[in-house]
């Protein structure tokens, strides 16, 4: 089982260490690397809502856009097979192919 946090748009990964007997975790899907930890849930919460808002204000100081998680754009190859099945399985539903594949793609990740 994953455990996720989500907090003004960034979502974070979060772990155990039984050894040092803390959570800890990282913003997920951006290329910056972000950790927080905590000796307790509400400690961790509060450790990752400071570590985006540091994340962003650092950013706005540095000059530099901070990285959101994905932009909504996926660009693939398959096998022309699998685009003509799916280009025809969109069009029998009456839906383009990015809201068939969206639709796919969502379902498939378990949202």
């Amino acid at each position: 089982m994953i455990n996720v946090l989500e907090y003004n748009g960034y979502q974070a990964t979060i772990e155990f260490d039984p050894d040092d007997e803390i959570f800890f975790g990282h913003l997920a899907g951006i290329n910056d690397i972000i950790g927080f930890h905590g000796t307790t849930v509400n400690e961790l919460k509060t450790a990752f809502h400071e570590s985006v808002d540091d994340y962003i204000e650092t950013c706005k100081k540095i000059g530099k856009s901070p990285q959101k998680p994905y932009s909504g754009k996926v660009m693939f190859r398959i096998d022309p097979q699998v685009h003509a099945k799916a280009a025809l399985a969109a069009q029998l539903k009456g839906i383009s192919l990015n809201q068939w594949a969206e639709d796919v793609l969502r379902e498939a990740a378990g949202h």
